[in-house]
């Protein structure tokens, strides 16, 4: 997939450190070279004159020490099979038939039209994707799994058809790009794989869990960071309504920014210190500065596919795992990342999709 606005500066401003495609929309070419992606932009504020990005120095209030993603290193260890059949037997499970034929039981499902809960019938003929499949081991993220492989990882998400809360699973096999699609990624493509984004730390940073084990439940307290190998658990359902996180004047709108940029939040102006508040009720699934263009990053999940992301912060005052309520101050607005004047990136997705955050917004900012 081609190059977004904020992945292409951080490949070309910042290699070392370290937008997206609806569900139900088929993945470009399936064993090919996905179609191009547009830029993103990431910046409410001019650039320089000279059109190039310098981040500004994060504060150690908001910089994050080894990452949970790769915590578990991960082995390139895929194991390749033919496109098949197989007829469904007594006792049989869409997992328990990914385990005998070696495919992953959601590239199964989706090849064969199955819903949730994925119910299987004895004597039904089911087709098996052949391909490349990984089999996920504890711990293991899906951003670590992907970089083993030099891919990204939404190009493995898309895949798979991934949902919410994007959790992986120890035993689970997921499908990878083809060796014909990899082997024809360009030198700037191979860049991006190991490069972040938004949605990359929204479904792929969280650490893979057995298949009876539950995520961690979340704290109220931001004292103790949830641990590295612990799945975040986050609300099942959305309840209530977003608000403002910030009150002040919108020098950024969704959508096309020009030169073909584009900007998947809003931005809106701010004080330097100013209060960043939650825009509804969730939970903490990131905080840090992974993503050198926005600063000081924060991503709650609030429930239903439904995620925040706050960037810019000078200061971070909450931390992976915690819940937290509409309105409670969770940082303080600076110009970290790739602006040059105090002010606050805000986005709001739907699963994997940014959406336009004035649509859901009081129509009023007080």
């Amino acid at each position: 997939m081609a190059s977004r606005f904020g992945r292409w500066m951080i490949v070309s401003a910042c290699i070392g450190v370290a937008g997206c495609i609806p569900h139900g929309t088929p993945p470009a070419g399936y064993g090919e070279p996905a179609a191009p992606r547009p830029p993103r932009q990431t910046a409410g504020t001019p650039y320089p004159a000279d059109d190039t990005i310098r981040t500004t120095e994060i504060p150690s209030s908001v910089k994050q020490p080894t990452p949970s993603w790769l915590a578990k290193p991960v082995a390139a260890d895929a194991v390749t099979i033919p496109d098949s059949t197989y007829v469904v037997k007594d006792g049989d499970t869409i997992r328990s038939i990914g385990n005998r034929t070696g495919a992953g039981s959601e590239a199964i499902a989706k090849a064969n039209n199955i819903p949730a809960p994925f119910v299987v019938r004895t004597g039904e003929r089911l087709k098996v994707p052949g391909g490349r499949y990984h089999l996920v081991r504890s711990g293991q993220s899906g951003i670590a799994i992907a970089r083993a492989y030099g891919v990204e990882w939404s190009r493995i998400a898309d895949l798979n058809d991934l949902q919410p809360p994007y959790t992986l699973r120890t035993g689970q096999r997921l499908l990878l790009p083809s060796d014909t699609e990899v082997a024809r990624m360009t030198p700037e493509q191979r860049a991006q794989a190991f490069s972040l984004d938004i949605d990359d730390l929204a479904t792929g940073s969280e650490p893979a869990l057995s298949s009876n084990a539950t995520p961690k439940a979340p704290t109220a307290t931001p004292k103790k960071p949830l641990p590295k190998d612990e799945a975040v658990a986050t609300p099942s359902n959305f309840t209530g309504r977003f608000q403002w996180p910030l009150s002040g004047a919108i020098i950024g709108r969704f959508g096309p920014a020009g030169d073909g940029r584009r900007n998947d939040g809003i931005n809106i102006a701010a004080e330097k210190g100013e209060e960043i508040r939650a825009a509804a009720d969730g939970v903490v699934a990131y905080a840090g500065s992974a993503i050198a263009v926005y600063g000081g990053l924060i991503l709650i999940k609030h429930g239903d596919g439904w995620i925040t992301a706050y960037g810019h912060a000078e200061q971070i005052l909450v931390t992976r795992g915690q819940t937290v309520h509409r309105g409670d101050v969770i940082a303080r607005a600076g110009a970290t990342g790739s602006v040059n004047k105090p002010q606050l990136h805000f986005e709001i997705r739907n699963k994997r999709t940014p959406v336009d955050p004035l649509r859901y917004l009081p129509p009023s900012q007080n």
